[in-house]
């Protein structure tokens, strides 16, 4: 057994030692006093003759020698107990010693003792164990930490080492077969304890789970393998084959001998092999390799194969094998010859019958020519026809400006004159003079819209908005012209959000309406939505004579009006549905129409549903009517801005029929020859945007209030509908109103811009 160091019981035993040798050397030397002092009394009671003084000096030495003998007495049980003090820390040393063995021996780990220096101390036996088995003897206790790792390895013991980063110590496999590991533990000495865990069956847990895993693996390679109808194999660098499919195995097995472990060479007749082996060769060089090959099989078959081999590396980039994939493209060859045999033939057939067709081409060939020709007149013919169309609808939308500058002269004339007090007779005339007008409109307005609508003119401005307020400015545009008509307008609001170009949504319920107004002869009509989920259905009904059935798909064509027997006759060109029609493709809204004779229609209009945005601080471009739309004008201060002078006068006639005071210019010279335009008073801007020589309203009104100290607000009027125009619009601030210009709308937005001047000039 290897000794275990006593450097700490050995000084209570020197001392012990120490203590017991100086008692003994004054033992001895108060006997030899006491017989020393004995001699002398015995002596020198002959020369003294007085037995008193004799006596006396018998007692002192007497009490001295008592005194000796109770220290000396004293000393010996001192020396007695340290005996048995020591006697009782021999006993309990030794049984540490012994516990401490016992434990160390209980260890069911190797157990190795370092001292400070590293040197070996003690190990128990199953740690002396690895050693035997291996036939090595044990390192003797001195020896160094570096020559038991050095001797264990020289000698065969430690058979492999593995050090994982995830693990608590290092790993050895034993010449045993066992698993071992290494933790190490210093000690307050500086020294080491070392225990060595045999881990064999966790490690044979771990390599059983693995090797479960890789079978199971295995399983699956090889059921995905044998179902893949191609020869798939696995060939190592030594030319073997280490893996093969069932295909590979049906193929190259030879009487039912299972090709796994046989060299190629072996598999292989020679003539086979050698045709193989320059690809075989370059395959291990590391390159893939694709080719096609023919081989005749166990039974006689010929075959034809692809043959794809692919490298396998290993960590430094060396091929250890490659993976072989055969593909049977017999039946494709087959085909490939098949069709190119059919191909052959058909391409004598052709030669044949390409002679027996000459002939007949050259016949043809005539007529060809003059199927072309008349082609040609008839594609050129269509050609002028479309430049024509073309042409007319941007004529249409080009002078839609020039159009509506007399219509809203006009406009603004019988508006002036309908506020003037004349006789029954004339106020009729003029009445129906404005009339007229509305009609004139109307009929203009609808060839304008038609024409933009063809020409691309319109863009949609698609948001998110309430239906509450269109709903209500419709039904209350169409509830006079129903009254007059003697029918009955019902209106359901909604507040539904939808997502559609508010304008373009209300020209189509607008168009709806009128339609239903025109053709119904008696009874009422229906204004109202329904939510479908995601959607809203927009629908008017009306009671009016209804429309046939075959004639439904007909009413959304242009210049196409469905006039029942008995209907009032109408002053339409038919292009309302047509409208409606072109405004819902440009929106991707879906518009129906379902009717039933003698009952009535109902015309609806899908808009998806939406979410409004959140609202931007001002009020920019944007005008609030209110109660007060018939105040506040007397003795406003208006400049009037257009290049055409009808306008000029007939604006002039109405805003001073209103108690306005009215400047009118046809340019930015022409008012500031009649007025300074910087300092002279002004409540409101009435420009056109479109001028003469390529200027704008906007840019003359720009110039006016950037060298004004307050700005002047504006109305800009204008014939151009773009989103364009209107954002630009916007983005300056002013308010913008289209030709020609209603009235009552006209005043109401001067009231509404006037008392919002005046208020922030107080």
């Amino acid at each position: 057994m290897i000794p275990v160091p006593c450097n700490s019981q050995s000084h209570p035993d020197a001392s012990l030692r120490e203590r017991i040798a100086a008692l003994e050397a004054d033992n001895e030397r108060l006997c030899k006093i006491r017989d020393a002092l004995i001699v002398r009394v015995e002596s020198g009671m002959a020369h003294k003759p007085e037995p008193y003084a004799a006596f006396e000096h018998s007692v002192v030495l007497a009490e001295q020698v008592r005194e000796r003998t109770e220290a000396l007495n004293q000393a010996m049980e001192e020396l007695r107990g340290s005996n048995k003090a020591l006697n009782r820390a021999r006993e309990e040393a030794e049984t540490t010693r012994q516990r401490l063995s016992d434990a160390i021996e209980s260890i069911a780990d190797g157990f190795v003792l370092f001292d400070h220096r590293h040197q070996l101390v003690q190990s128990n036996s199953r740690f002396r164990s690895y050693w035997r088995h291996a036939g090595v003897a044990m390192p003797a206790p001195g020896t160094s930490i570096e020559s038991v790792r050095e001797l264990a390895f020289a000698s065969g013991l430690i058979v492999e080492e593995h050090r994982e980063p995830d693990s608590e110590g290092v790993v050895f496999l034993l010449s045993n077969d066992r698993w071992v590991q290494m933790t190490e533990r210093s000690t307050r000495e500086g020294g080491l304890v070392v225990l060595y865990s045999d881990i064999t069956d966790v490690k044979n847990s771990e390599m059983a789970r693995r090797i479960k895993a890789l079978e199971e693996s295995e399983h699956w390679i090889r059921v995905v393998t044998d179902h893949v109808p191609a020869l798939i194999a696995y060939v190592g660098a030594d030319l073997s084959i280490q893996f093969c499919n069932r295909v590979y195995e049906a193929w190259y097995g030879r009487n039912g001998e299972s090709p796994l472990g046989m060299r190629l060479d072996q598999l292989h007749s020679a003539e086979l092999y050698q045709r193989l082996l320059p690809q075989m060769l370059e395959v291990l060089a590391g390159h893939s390799v694709n080719f096609e090959f023919e081989e005749t099989g166990e039974q006689g078959q010929v075959r034809f194969m692809l043959r794809s081999y692919v490298p396998n590396f290993d960590e430094r980039g060396d091929v250890v094998g490659f993976f072989v994939l055969i593909r049977d493209i017999t039946e494709r060859r087959k085909t490939a010859l098949a069709l190119e045999q059919a191909y052959d033939d058909l391409e004598h057939r052709i030669k044949e019958r390409t002679s027996a067709l000459t002939d007949a081409n050259s016949q043809l060939r005539q007529e060809i020519s003059e199927r072309a020709s008349a082609e040609a007149r008839l594609q050129e013919a269509k050609l002028e026809a479309e430049q024509a169309n073309l042409s007319k609808t941007k004529f249409l939308a080009a002078v839609s400006h020039d159009l509506l500058q007399p219509l809203n002269a006009a406009r603004l004339f019988t508006s002036a004159l309908l506020e003037q007090s004349f006789g029954p007779k004339t106020e009729g005339q003029v009445r129906s003079v404005s009339a007229s007008l509305d009609d004139v409109e109307s009929l203009l307005g609808t060839l304008v819209d038609i024409s933009k609508l063809d020409a691309g003119v319109i863009k949609p401005d698609v948001t998110a908005f309430d239906l509450r307020d269109l709903l209500n400015n419709i039904a209350r545009e169409c509830q006079q012209m129903a009254v007059a008509e003697g029918l009955r307008l019902d209106f359901v609001a909604s507040s539904a959000i939808v997502e559609s170009d508010s304008q373009l949504l209300a020209r189509i319920l607008r168009n709806f309406l009128t339609n239903a107004i025109r053709y119904t002869g008696s009874g009422r009509i229906l204004l109202g939505c329904r939510r479908q989920k995601d959607h809203v259905l927009l629908q008017v009904w009306d009671t009016g004579p209804g429309i046939p059935q075959d004639k439904l798909s007909e009413i959304f064509q242009e210049f196409k009006r469905i006039r029942p027997e008995g209907s009032r006759p109408d002053k339409g060109l038919g292009l309302g549905l047509a409208i409606v029609d072109k405004i819902s493709r440009m929106l991707g809204h879906d518009v129906s129409v379902s009717s039933v004779e003698g009952k009535g229609s109902v015309f609806s209009v899908r808009v998806p549903m939406g979410r409004l945005q959140p609202k931007r601080v001002g009020t920019a471009g944007k005008v609030v009517h209110n109660a007060m739309a018939d105040q506040g004008l007397g003795g406003a201060r208006v400049w009037v801005i257009d290049n055409d002078h009808a306008i000029c006068a007939g604006m002039k006639t109405l805003l001073e029929g209103w108690d306005c005071r009215v400047t009118c210019a046809t340019s930015l010279a022409d008012l500031e020859r009649q007025l300074d335009p910087v300092g002279s008073p002004v409540d409101l801007i009435l420009a056109d945007y479109h001028l003469d020589n390529d200027e704008t309203g906007a840019d003359i009104v720009a110039s006016i209030n950037g060298r004004r100290l307050h700005p002047v607000p504006v109305v800009m009027i204008t014939a151009n509908y773009t989103n364009e125009l209107k954002q630009h619009i916007r983005d300056l601030g002013y308010v913008l109103m289209n030709k020609p210009v209603k009235p009552l709308k006209l005043r109401s937005t001067l009231s509404h811009l006037i008392s919002l001047q005046r208020r922030d000039q107080r």
